[in-house]
């Protein structure tokens, strides 16, 4: 017999996650379809996302959800469902969704003394189409067509199981079953790949090897980018404001499931389903020199990058997300069935082109040649990250970041030319080639040391 556990939904629901014609969304309402009560087997409950149809309507499952536990888990536990949405134009592709075209029997329970029956199936997709999950069913027979549907296959990434979830031993049923959880495989920049929180099977307790079930949802992360901030130019011999204005050039939207806040996830889905995480880009005064004589000289000054290992540990710890590499380092629980691997584009986190990186930083040394009577300003362009909520809230401190690849320099007059050469090393003064010789050339050569605030 299936039972339906209420719960109360959330009283308004997150804009849906739109990949191609695909609407992607959450529900934390289930329908319990079968457990393990009456049998020796170790505790397991089926259950079916059913989303209410006036919170979500026209959405499906992708399949069942396992839980390792007894106990209602509505309200609690949050899964993915998903619907048809309007084609973006290219009607080439076809629909996003397709029901399956039959199932193919895994599982049944007969002889395990089970207070009701039971049965596992696999969809069986369309040609062009996957199933990303199995289907229980309380009885022997096959489900409806319409319990669950098929993605079509350009939207989603081969998986791979992780997890044993349960398996029947000690059930007495006459097959052997065994249930598994599915992971995506490691992100690549700019990508986010997530599981619905489905589960596949082997019809043996061992570890499925290729299973036909194992596929993860696929999607780009969101970027918004604006234009960057105008390079200074020197107008005068005046030394000029050590910052110039600050723009917010790139967005990046990264959906509840892939940020960690102190809230139970139901209420991260409810409060903040998306999170925007800001970078704001200024450039800031490295150094500032005018030459009086009728020589050209060098100037040099050393700065200490912004980038802080400890901070982007605390950042990464209170908010899981990484800025090196695809995150998260560990699994989510059962209450977050939606496991994902996400990876910031390398264009938006500097990683693309930068020598110094987030984990080393290094003094920077800047090397400038400063020309007869002439004023000579350089910049760096610093980079700050916030995360922020749905509300504008901040979910922990920023974090800055600077490199040697983002040097400007400008000087007054003007050359119709191109500006004096100029030199920038990560190496600290007393081991920095450059510097020594100079030095050594040098020896009464003034240094200009000034330290970005």
């Amino acid at each position: 017999m299936t039972t339906h556990d209420d719960a109360t939904l959330p009283t308004r629901q997150m804009e849906p996650i739109k990949l191609d014609n695909l609407l992607i969304n959450f529900t934390t309402e289930f329908q319990r379809i079968w457990d393990t009560n009456g049998t020796r087997a170790k505790t397991v409950a089926f259950w079916r996302p059913t989303p209410a149809p006036d919170a979500l309507p026209g959405y499906f499952p992708l399949g069942d959800i396992a839980i390792h536990r007894d106990g209602n888990i509505n309200g609690e536990v949050i899964a993915v469902v998903v619907r048809e949405g309007n084609s973006p134009g290219d009607d080439t592709k076809g629909n996003a969704l397709s029901r399956p075209t039959d199932f193919e029997l895994y599982w049944k329970d007969s002889g395990s003394g089970a207070v009701t029956r039971a049965s596992i199936w696999r969809p069986i997709p369309p040609a062009g189409y996957v199933a990303l999950g199995l289907v229980c069913a309380n009885d022997y027979n096959k489900p409806s067509l319409n319990a669950v549907r098929c993605v079509r296959a350009d939207l989603v990434i081969a998986a791979n199981v992780s997890d044993l979830i349960w398996n029947d031993k000690g059930s007495g049923a006459k097959m052997s079953f065994s249930a598994w959880s599915i992971e995506p495989p490691t992100a690549e920049p700019g990508d986010l790949y997530f599981t619905p929180g489905t589960f596949t099977g082997n019809q043996s307790y061992s570890k499925p090897v290729t299973p036909v079930t194992a596929y993860a949802l696929r999607m780009q992360i969101p970027l918004q980018v604006t234009s960057p901030p105008q390079a200074p130019a020197l107008s005068g011999h005046a030394k000029p404001p050590v910052d110039e204005a600050a723009n917010v050039t790139q967005i990046a939207r990264l959906p509840w499931f892939a940020v960690m806040d102190y809230v139970q996830p139901s209420e991260q889905l409810l409060k903040s389903p998306y999170y925007d995480l800001k970078r704001t880009d200024h450039y800031v005064l490295v150094g500032y020199e005018r030459n009086t004589t009728d020589k050209t000289r060098p100037i040099k000054w050393t700065i200490d990058p912004v980038q802080s290992p400890r901070q982007m540990q605390s950042f990464n710890r209170q908010t899981s997300v990484d800025f090196e590499r695809a995150w998260p380092n560990t699994a989510p629980s059962d209450v977050r069935t939606t496991k994902f691997s996400a990876c910031l584009p390398k264009n938006f986190t500097h990683t693309e082109s930068g020598s110094n990186g987030w984990s080393e930083s290094p003094p920077l040394v800047i090397i400038a040649m400063a020309a007869k009577h002439k004023s000579v300003a350089v910049y760096l362009l610093e980079s700050h990250y916030e995360l922020t909520r749905e509300d504008g809230t901040q979910v922990t401190g920023k974090i800055g970041y600077t490199d040697d690849s983002s040097v400007h320099l400008t000087q007054y007059p003007p050359e119709k030319e191109e500006c004096p050469p100029l030199t920038t090393s990560t190496d600290t003064v007393e081991n920095t080639s450059d510097a020594n010789v100079i030095a050594q050339a040098s020896p009464d050569l003034p240094t200009a040391t000034d330290t970005v605030p």
